[in-house]
């Protein structure tokens, strides 16, 4: 049984053709490999930090008063508590702890608030005198 010349070029196509398609699903399987999937996530998220960096540093040379406050801003609002608990042991510590208790104490007290004072003849001569019509 022998194979005509047409016949022969066709198992020849049909060899080549499974070749390429062999070494394209090689290519694929090397391509979808989770540590190659991996390493490539990891490169583009090195080359996307970088360019944020770049992109910071920019804007940072552009308006570095801008940027400053910005910073601060954010460093006193994270250390609130801080600098709030500082800022009471200072009081503290100018202020007498007696001092302190009492006020604390009064500011806790339901008393209604003191009166004004009587208007004394010291407070009469010290307000100018109008002229009555007579």
């Amino acid at each position: 049984m022998t194979d005509t010349p047409a016949v022969i070029a066709a198992r020849i196509e049909v060899a080549r053709r499974r070749g390429e398609l062999l070494d394209t699903v090689h290519q694929l399987q090397l391509r979808l490999a989770p540590k190659t999937l991996a390493t490539e996530a990891w490169q583009k998220a090195k080359n996307k930090g970088a360019d944020l960096a770049e992109d910071a540093v920019d804007a940072v040379k552009a308006r570095p008063v801008a940027v400053g406050g910005v910073a601060a801003a954010l460093g006193l609002f994270l250390a609130r508590e801080p600098i709030r608990d500082a800022a009471v042991k200072l009081y503290d510590a100018m202020t007498s702890r007696h001092d302190t208790k009492a006020a604390r104490a009064a500011l806790t007290q339901s008393n209604p608030p003191d009166q004004p004072a009587p208007r004394t003849a010291l407070d009469e001569r010290a307000l100018p005198k109008t002229e009555t019509a007579t």
